[in-house]
């Protein structure tokens, strides 16, 4: 039993293309994380300001929203192979940046939020087209749950060890060298894509404007609900519940009264739940019900919260910590197997483009909303009530978790009755 469980976990890296994309992927997530902690924890400590650490987040995030429409267009019209090379030049060029205006006195918040929307203007077309290009490494359409599963679990593994990596190299060398790390890992990226034997890429003609595109792919998904209530549902968590990070700093700082250590270690320990999740995920069967699981996984992360939220034992919050990650990951990870799995390959890149909207367009104006409730009605109350919100959530969209699983066919209506 334990060979055949190592088997589903593993399956899709038996894909040399795909075992290239995993490991290049698995580097530069690392720096991401490094970046992302050292950047929010830069504001918090120039700032002092939960709001100013939403605004931050709402920065990168929202651009996302806004280019979703032709980051998705392009992964369906361009070759992916090529659009995801240059986003990693791109963002490798904007943690330079990052790092030299740290390094030499110049950082201010307002420079910051500009790099911040250039990253995530980049993000708008490198998420669509990597995630579909996962599509063309798999040696088999059936691992390509588990393809996913193990791409998420990388970015969980990065949650779980960069954020204290970060606190180490934040504490030791400033936050300007954990920028520098992060452009050096874009090169592992640029590196796998070098070495993966792709076919040659077929050039695919459209004569319709972007818009046309992507009302296309509005209309595909509008008629195909296992994927539009999947990603309702993902956009309301995104909005209302996934923001908890915004306040972290905050319960590192204030209420646990520590360093950046301690606010790397609150984000590794929700990295060790999410990287608990991403497993158990990868080691499904195919056809198993993930829907269900996301009902559970929602559930999860809403009593982590009010757990987090109400305990101040900082081993024990830990605990509750993890609880919250290990559901918070079943949210983009099961939304993105099923769009993936269920969407045809010609509107691919839209749905999924539709599905970081979900994402981008909810998680910033989140960041905002709950950095400000935070400030009128401290950081615990507002976790608390998160908690309670995803368990709500979890409820409201019971029937359609819980209800039989249907095929991928009977789930979509034919693209050319769109």
């Amino acid at each position: 039993m334990k060979k055949i469980n190592q088997l589903n976990l593993f399956r899709a890296l038996a894909s040399r293309n795909y075992t290239l994309y995993f490991f290049g992927r698995a580097i530069s997530q690392f720096g991401t994380w490094m970046q992302r902690t050292a950047v929010i924890w830069v504001i918090y400590s120039m700032t002092h300001s939960a709001f100013l650490i939403g605004v931050t987040i709402f920065a990168e995030q929202f651009p996302s929203f806004i280019c979703s429409i032709p980051g998705g267009v392009a992964a369906d019209r361009y070759n992916r192979f090529t659009v995801i090379k240059i986003t990693q030049v791109t963002s490798m060029i904007q943690a330079v940046l990052l790092a030299v205006l740290v390094i030499t006195g110049h950082a201010a918040v307002w420079a910051i939020l500009l790099l911040s929307v250039l990253l995530g203007i980049i993000n708008a077309f490198d998420v669509p087209a990597r995630q579909a290009l996962i599509n063309d490494v798999v040696a088999s359409p059936d691992d390509l749950p588990n393809a996913l599963s193990l791409s998420t679990a990388t970015a969980s593994l990065a949650q779980l060890l960069g954020p204290a990596l970060s606190g180490i190299v934040l504490s030791a060398f400033g936050a300007g060298v954990c920028f520098l790390l992060n452009a050096a890992s874009f090169g592992a990226v640029i590196v796998s894509l070098m070495l993966m034997k792709l076919p040659a890429y077929l050039p695919k003609r459209s004569n319709k404007k972007i818009i046309a595109d992507f009302s296309e792919g509005f209309a595909y998904i509008k008629n195909t609900p296992g994927i539009s209530l999947i990603i309702v549902m993902l956009a309301a968590v995104s909005l209302l519940v996934l923001p908890y990070n915004t306040v972290l700093p905050v319960f590192a700082k204030v209420v646990f009264r520590g360093d950046a250590s301690t606010f790397g270690y609150i984000n590794s320990f929700i990295g060790i739940g999410a990287v608990s999740g991403t497993i158990f995920l990868a080691s499904r069967k195919p056809g198993a019900h993930l829907k269900r699981i996301l009902f559970f996984s929602t559930m999860l992360m809403g009593i982590g919260l009010i757990c987090f939220s109400l305990v101040k034992n900082f081993p024990a919050a830990m605990f509750f910590a993890a609880i919250a990650g290990y559901g918070s990951v079943a949210q983009f990870t099961i939304s993105n197997i099923v769009v993936q799995s269920d969407a045809a390959p010609e509107m691919r890149g839209r749905t999924m483009g539709i599905l970081l909207m979900a994402i981008f367009g909810m998680m910033p104006l989140g960041s905002v909303l709950i950095g400000a409730v935070s400030e009128h009605i401290g950081a615990p109350t507002t976790v608390l009530a998160q908690g309670i919100i995803a368990i709500a959530i979890a409820f409201l969209f019971l029937k359609f978790l819980t209800r039989p699983v249907k095929s991928a066919v009977e789930n979509q209506i034919p693209v050319d009755q769109v």
